[in-house]
């Protein structure tokens, strides 16, 4: 039994001490550390914008006043679908000379079919592996390098035959080691602006470039800052937090401790120490004592049935003794009397003592003196002398 202790043991320790594994889930909320977390990005944009607002309720429900929020809104995450209704009212304020800034892999048909968009994948030869190469066009920006992600299976890029006048391209993407590419001839548009109303829309197919993996790791910092470049510093930044794929969703009240680590294996020890408990101290260590029920009281019932033997066999006259004579030995012990005389001193005393009239107790000894000398006792005349001697107890005793 010791040597399963120590091997469970082991098997914790080495369980606990192992490095944990890396979380590749494509959460994009903002104070996720994981790889596709945003919080280095949203950290960078108080830094450096002045109002940066957090939106945690649908945008449906945050633009139903459109007149009270002016500014860019923000939405970055694997797939936004927003739906008919919400589009519409989406569109309808970017309309109002607001900015929309949608970074997402894909996107809903009733939105590229109102911007008369279209969207394909992009996938590199099997000798080249994942790894695609990103680019911002704009000259102002100072550079043209290519930032280089290989942790995608494929990409996706606006197919565009040729560039409409509405529709500014600020991004491309290839595939690494693609000959076309290589020769410039590769028109994978992956990030384009357009106006609409009075306001403009910027989409983008590569919202990993938001996270904490691409940020962090040179130069790809440049590649972020120069999609940021294309935001208005001077007005609200407004950051949806709805359309996250790994926002918080406590569906149990143990998520918390199965979900940190330590939390998780304390839990762990105590069911571990539960067990243990039951194995080795849950047996009893001495027999079960047997309850045995005290002896009943049987006097009662035993003078009850002595009773109703004297009475079905017609021994009034016996019963009628005993009753007298328990009465007298009562009188004795309540009232402390050392003999019982049938003079006026004594009925007196017990009268004082009893709580009683002095004729009512002569009345009860000569009565008790007439059945005493008698042959023969009736029944009527032992129910008398017993409702006597119960009138007398519960007078003396206060209860009448």
């Amino acid at each position: 039994m010791v040597l399963i202790v120590i091997t469970v043991g082991a098997l914790l320790l080495v369980q606990y001490s192992k490095p944990k594994e890396i979380n590749w889930f494509p959460s994009f909320v903002n104070d996720h550390k994981i790889p596709y977390g945003t919080k280095v990005f949203n950290e960078f944009l108080q830094e450096e914008f002045k109002q940066v607002k957090q939106i945690y309720v649908p945008p449906f429900e945050f633009l139903a006043d459109q007149d009270s929020v002016k500014g860019t809104y923000v939405f970055i995450n694997n797939e936004v679908n927003f739906g008919e209704a919400e589009l519409h009212r989406v569109l309808d304020w970017t309309s109002k000379g607001n900015s929309l800034f949608i970074a997402s892999s894909s996107f809903e048909q009733q939105l590229l079919d109102t911007l008369k968009l279209q969207t394909n994948n992009l996938y590199n030869s099997f000798e080249n592996g994942r790894a695609y190469e990103h680019r911002l066009v704009n000259p102002q920006l100072g550079n043209n390098e290519e930032f280089t992600f290989e942790k995608d299976s494929y990409t996706t890029y606006f197919s565009l035959d040729s560039i409409p006048g509405p529709i500014t391209v600020l991004g491309t993407v290839s595939a690494k080691n693609d000959s076309l590419s290589a020769k410039g001839q590769s028109k994978n548009y992956n990030v384009i602006r357009k106006k609409y109303g009075e306001g403009e829309i910027i989409l983008s197919t590569f919202p990993k470039a938001f996270t904490n993996y691409f940020i962090l790791k040179d130069p790809n910092k440049a590649y972020t800052a120069g999609l940021l470049s294309y935001w208005d510093e001077s007005r609200t930044l407004y950051l949806d937090n709805h359309y996250k794929a790994g926002k918080s969703i406590y569906t149990s009240p143990m998520y918390i401790f199965l979900n940190i680590r330590e939390f998780k294996w304390a839990y762990y020890l105590a069911l571990l120490g539960v067990v243990l408990y039951v194995v080795f101290e849950g047996k009893r260590k001495q027999r079960a004592i047997p309850v045995i029920e005290p002896l009943k009281n049987q006097t009662l019932a035993f003078t009850r049935t002595i009773a109703d033997m004297y009475y079905e066999s017609g021994e009034t006259k016996a019963i009628a003794k005993h009753k007298i004579d328990y009465f007298l030995d009562y009188v004795r012990n309540h009232f402390y009397f050392q003999s019982i005389e049938s003079h006026e001193d004594f009925y007196q005393n017990l009268a004082s003592r009893s709580a009683h009239e002095v004729e009512e107790v002569e009345h009860l000894f000569k009565y008790l003196s007439q059945l005493e000398s008698k042959e023969t006792i009736t029944d009527t005349e032992l129910q008398k002398l017993n409702s006597l001697i119960e009138k007398f107890k519960k007078k003396a005793h206060g209860n009448e």
